[in-house]
């Protein structure tokens, strides 16, 4: 059993174990609100979050990489003390307790790891009027997500891995609010979606060495 990193070096170590091909821990540790008002980020249970974020980084994360290139991560892990820290705070992230925190991989009772991501390819098209929706029905039709919000600043979303998916997807931009319910079909059908994305690289088409 790992358990909670008490210095430095235990931090260092912890940030160096590998979750996916493309991905470590470390990429997921980085919080401005951490830097800013010192609460650390450090896992609580490090096993059950790494356990939750390679679930994250092999099926959902990874496929983005080797689709779209490089992925920028805009806030991935947070510690309970952290995000309950920011919730207080009005510092944008959920109560800890609310069932769509994504943020905290490590509760015993709630298996769930999420990530807020940008995909830079993405982000110049949406800049020049693209709409959000395009991406989004990618998402769902080439990935097992469980849900994925929608964001006005460079697109950016959350996506979330629970190894049961309840597959919503929910908007700040316009048309605000949730574009799909958990248990409902597609508000378009399968055609309308393709036309939607048929420019979009193809399918983990890059090949890393």
């Amino acid at each position: 059993m790992r358990r909670k990193p008490a210095s430095m070096r235990g931090l260092e170590e912890l940030g160096r174990v590998r979750l996916s091909k493309h991905f470590y821990m470390r990429d997921f540790l980085m919080s401005e609100i951490s830097a800013v008002h010192g609460i650390p980020n450090i896992p609580d249970d490090p096993d059950l979050a790494l356990t939750h974020g390679r679930r994250l980084c092999t099926d959902l994360l990874d496929p983005l990489e080797e689709t779209f290139g490089r992925i920028a991560i805009r806030s991935g892990y947070r510690s309970t003390a952290l995000n309950t820290y920011g919730n207080d705070n009005n510092l944008n992230c959920a109560r800890s307790d609310n069932p769509i925190e994504c943020h905290i991989w490590d509760y015993s009772d709630r298996p769930i790891a999420g990530t807020s991501l940008v995909i830079p390819w993405f982000a110049d098209q949406y800049a020049q009027g693209r709409d959000w929706r395009d991406l989004a029905w990618w998402v769902h039709d080439h990935l097992p997500y469980s849900e994925m919000w929608f964001f006005p600043k460079l697109a950016a979303f959350n996506l979330v891995w629970r190894p049961e998916p309840l597959r919503t997807i929910s908007s700040y931009i316009a048309p605000r609010g949730m574009l799909l319910r958990a248990g409902e079909p597609p508000t378009e059908d399968l055609s309308a979606r393709a036309a939607r994305y048929a420019d979009f690289p193809p399918f983990r088409g890059i090949a890393y060495p």
